[in-house]
C-alpha cells in the first residue's frame, strides 16, 4: 500500500496573514487558544499561542486567607521585626534660601 500523499518537496504555498509566496514545508499551522484555526503562517508571521489567551479555560484556585490564624504572642519575639537604634541618634537639617528673577 503506497502513501496517499506525495512528498511536496517543491511545493508552494501562500501564507494566509501576508499573502506571501513560501514553500509549502516552510508554513506554520496557527494555533488560538488551543485550537488550530487551519490558516498556514509563514515564519515572519507565525507566533506561538500565548498562555494569557488561555485565561478562563482552566480552573484557578489561589487562596489568600490563612484558616484558623494565631495573633503574635510575646512569647515569640522572633516574630517582631522591631529594630532597635543602638546608642543616641541625632537628626540635623537646614533650609536655604531660593531667589527666583524674572527675565
Amino acid at each position: 500500500m503506497g502513501q496517499r500523499f506525495t512528498s511536496g518537496k517543491k511545493a508552494l504555498g501562500i501564507c494566509d496573514v501576508c499573502g506571501f509566496q513560501y514553500k509549502l514545508r516552510e508554513l506554520a499551522e496557527l494555533i488560538v487558544k488551543g485550537r488550530k484555526t487551519n490558516l498556514l503562517a509563514c515564519p515572519e508571521c507565525w507566533s506561538a499561542d500565548h498562555p494569557q489567551n488561555k485565561l478562563g479555560l482552566f480552573p484557578v484556585d489561589d487562596p489568600q486567607a490563612i484558616r484558623k490564624p494565631r495573633p503574635d504572642s510575646n512569647e515569640y519575639p522572633q516574630s517582631r521585626a522591631r529594630l532597635q537604634p543602638s546608642g543616641t541618634v541625632v537628626a540635623v537639617g537646614a533650609v536655604g534660601y531660593v531667589t527666583i528673577s524674572i527675565v
